[in-house]
């Protein structure tokens, strides 16, 4: 049997990742920079929201959780399929380049909306840090949806997503700042779960950013 207490939580490794990719596109977003120089959030894509974040899922299957292994695989590979749309597109892609594309888009944000909304639902049974970040996720891709079905602009969507980063990084460096002082400097507000029902694993309260389900 693995010796759980030999491995580190994964969980704040795979949120930064997710933050800093999250927060680098909604500045794009909300236009406080040029979208010119939006590629730049490439190699975050790929790297840090992609490849360290699918590790960090990897690492919660080690460690026996069910949701931060699901949430940080798939959002990793998320941001590894749109870092690699935006290359094609930017590489002037032909299939990108046609009449489909802003549909194609469109039904690819929708599929993660729905993805994240079941996704929020169980994170309300981990923390209040983590469920008010999956709600503020979920507002990103509604609106995110709505931009591009072209009734409103990707502003909002920007803003938002800043806010979704924000959280994120608290959520990330409590994980860190906790375990390295030895106490709750950081609240998450875990939620405290019925230990007696059959099949349930206990939320982590110290040390872990990511609970379990």
């Amino acid at each position: 049997m693995t010796d759980q207490k030999s491995i580190a939580d994964p969980g704040s490794l795979g949120l930064a990742g997710f933050a800093m990719t999250t927060f680098v596109l909604s500045v794009f977003n909300a236009g406080i920079l040029d979208k010119a120089a939006e590629p730049v959030f490439l190699c975050l894509a790929w790297f840090y929201g992609g490849l360290v974040q699918l590790l960090a899922g990897m690492w919660e299957f080690k460690n026996r959780n069910m949701f931060g292994a699901t949430a940080f695989s798939s959002y990793a590979a998320f941001w590894i399929a749109l870092g690699t749309y935006v290359y094609l597109s930017t590489a002037g892609g032909a299939p990108l380049k046609n009449s489909f594309g802003s549909s194609a888009m469109g039904i690819f944000l929708v599929s993660w909306t729905l993805f994240t909304f079941y996704m929020w639902i169980a994170s309300m049974r981990i923390s209040g840090a983590l469920s008010t970040l999956f709600a503020l996720l979920l507002a990103t891709y509604i609106l995110l949806d709505l931009a591009q079905a072209g009734w409103i602009s990707a502003v909002p969507a920007g803003y938002v997503g800043i806010a979704t980063a924000a959280v994120a990084w608290y959520i990330s460096a409590a994980g860190v700042i906790n375990q390295t002082w030895g106490r709750i400097v950081l609240p998450l507000f875990p939620v405290q779960k019925d230990t007696e029902r059959p099949g349930r694993d206990r939320v982590k309260v110290k040390g872990s950013s990511v609970g379990h389900v």
